[in-house]
């Protein structure tokens, strides 16, 4: 969630596409469906946030209480600030990668949940929403000699980020997490393992310098 990578992955996530297609009914033909562009997806889970430290935990950025994580949530919804929520799916092989989530969202809701069942851990129901960016438009209508008139749209485009032609490995990093977070996927994974000599894309070197293009 945005630059946080949460400490254990959701058992159970749920990605509701929204229907947007409207049913009427017609005098003479009964009912028909008018097809219309789909809905902001949706998506809502449920992630344990350990109080303390457990084999089962990723420390990928070091150790944090709940108490950072729920700061974390507090801060992107009350900034009113959309984020990109990555999923990384692996199978049980070493380069079986799974489809992908990867949408840019907003935090729509969360409850914290404290059950004693779950000592002094915390647990945590998110909702997120799909953001889709959006501008205002600019309306230009000329008129010629003749008198006829001719409208014109301009409309504010997002700018696209950046992307680095290098990257300088953090320890712990795997290639893998790398390319999903520089790339945003890892569908040039293979092109990079061979562009840089790695045996292990699994162990990588603290300090390594990773090229993305030649």
């Amino acid at each position: 969630m945005d630059k946080t990578q949460l400490p254990v992955p959701p058992p159970k996530m749920q990605l509701k596409i929204n229907n947007k297609n409207k049913t009427v009914n017609l005098i003479n033909d009964g009912e028909v469906n008018i097809l219309k562009t789909p809905g902001l997806t949706e998506v809502s889970f449920e992630v344990l946030l350990p109080n303390s430290q457990y084999p089962f935990v990723s420390y990928f950025m070091g150790f944090f209480k709940p108490e950072y994580f729920l700061n974390t949530f507090d801060k992107l919804k009350s900034t009113q600030t959309s984020f990109q929520f990555i999923v990384c799916r692996l199978g049980a092989s070493l380069f079986d990668f799974m489809f992908d989530t990867n949408l840019k969202v907003s935090l729509e809701d969360y409850e914290v949940i404290e059950d004693a069942s779950n000592g002094r851990d915390v647990m945590v129901s998110i909702r997120l929403k799909q953001y889709k960016p959006y501008a205002t438009k600019v309306l230009n209508v000329k008129e010629d000699k003749d008198g006829k008139k001719t409208a014109t749209v301009d409309k504010k485009r997002e700018a696209k980020k950046e992307i680095a032609n290098k990257y300088k490995v953090i320890a712990g990093q795997t290639l893998l997490e790398i390319c999903r977070k520089q790339l945003g996927d890892s569908s040039h994974l293979q092109e990079i393992i061979a562009l840089n000599n790695i045996v292990n894309p699994n162990k990588l070197e603290p300090g390594q310098v990773i090229k993305f293009v030649k």
